[in-house]
């Protein structure tokens, strides 16, 4: 396997798509529906989206919550929500893998909403040097392994906007997504190799 790959190389590469349902929760109702699907899964993508502040000293708080399955991801939207019950338990829950990437960052901003502390979390930065792979963005790193390219275009948008156009629905789904066919495929390469 290929462990690094430059950023000129990566400008070559198709762009990733997500194919999968996007689902955006807005109420906790849909968060209790959204978490009872979520629990019938052994491992799920995650991934956190803040509004970015151009202001020294100012910071906003966690906008936007994402958690995939292959073909689904659900988009809670912790600034009109909160942070449901189910949602808390569910990421409190050690039987279900939660694989994400920079997972400091986001238990610091999930923190500024709530004390819970998270269990059952995978770090890809962490995880992928297992395979030899040096690169720690979710950018490279996906390149490494699909040879696709994800765009980080709609990174620092608003995230708290009334409603999330759909550029930012699909990038946000396909973050959450990328780190769970990251792990599924290298746990296809454990066992091959």
């Amino acid at each position: 396997m290929v462990n690094t790959i430059s950023k000129e190389q990566i400008s070559t590469l198709p762009i990733a798509q997500f194919a999968g349902r996007i689902i955006v929760v807005q109420t906790e109702k849909e968060a209790d529906e959204a978490i009872k699907y979520l629990e019938t899964f052994k491992r799920v993508g995650f991934d956190t989206e803040t509004r970015p502040s151009f202001k020294k000293g100012k910071s906003h708080k966690i906008a936007l919550m994402q958690i995939s399955v292959d073909d689904t991801c659900f988009l809670f939207r912790l600034n009109m929500i909160g942070f449901p019950d189910s949602l808390s338990k569910f990421l409190d829950n050690p039987d279900i893998l939660k694989i994400g990437l920079s997972l400091k960052d986001d238990f610091s901003a999930i923190r500024k909403r709530t004390s819970l502390e998270p269990q059952g979390f995978v770090e890809l930065q962490s995880h992928v040097k297992d395979f030899g792979i040096e690169d720690a963005s979710l950018q490279r790193i996906y390149a490494i392994i699909f040879n696709e390219k994800i765009s980080k275009r709609q990174r620092l948008t608003n995230w708290e906007n009334d409603v999330l156009t759909d550029a930012q629905k699909m990038y946000a789904a396909l973050d959450a997504w990328a780190c769970l066919r990251i792990y599924d495929e290298l746990e296809k390469y454990r066992i091959n190799n």
